[in-house]
């Protein structure tokens, strides 16, 4: 089932790729530092990300995070805007939510089953597209709420993200 899920999220990710109108080329951030997907890694958990713009200031982000407590994979729609003064980089906020896969596990001394869990998220962070080359870096805060058996409320989602720009 997970496999699945995986491989629906990168297809709905291709398919809005390549139905994406294109960017203005009378835009500022379109001279050498738009980019419309990248593919690469977010550390801390630690997870595969992509990131694909569907119009010039708003994104879709694919999450998956494996480890030995589980899986989890989240969809974050992200509204971005320039950071006037430095070309390339840009500020974002956004919703989304997760559904997660865990083992049995242990937090704050409490035995927690394993089961499949949903939540909300949220995020805010920095973008950064380094002029005429294909890296993209990002650094944000993804707090979330996980309905069920877990934590509930948890604010260490997030992290340094380093990505290969696609397109």
């Amino acid at each position: 089932m997970m496999k699945k899920s995986i491989i629906l999220i990168v297809a709905a990710m291709a398919i809005t790729s390549t139905t994406s109108a294109q960017r203005s080329k009378s835009s500022r951030y379109a001279a050498g530092n738009a980019y419309t997907t990248a593919l690469g890694v977010k550390f801390y958990p630690g997870a595969i990300s992509i990131k694909n713009f569907i119009k010039e200031t708003h994104a879709l982000e694919g999450l998956g995070y494996f480890w030995e407590r589980g899986a989890r994979i989240t969809g974050l729609y992200e509204i971005h805007n320039d950071i006037n003064g430095v070309d390339g980089l840009r500020w974002y906020v956004g919703p989304g939510a997760h559904i997660g896969f865990y083992n049995e596990w242990k937090y704050n001394n409490k035995v927690y089953k394993g089961g499949s869990y949903f939540g909300i998220d949220g995020v805010l962070g920095l973008d950064y597209k380094f002029p005429n080359a294909p890296l993209n870096l990002s650094l944000d805060w993804q707090p979330s709420f996980e309905f069920g058996y877990g934590p509930g409320f948890t604010g260490n989602w997030g992290g340094l993200g380093i990505r290969y720009v696609i397109k």
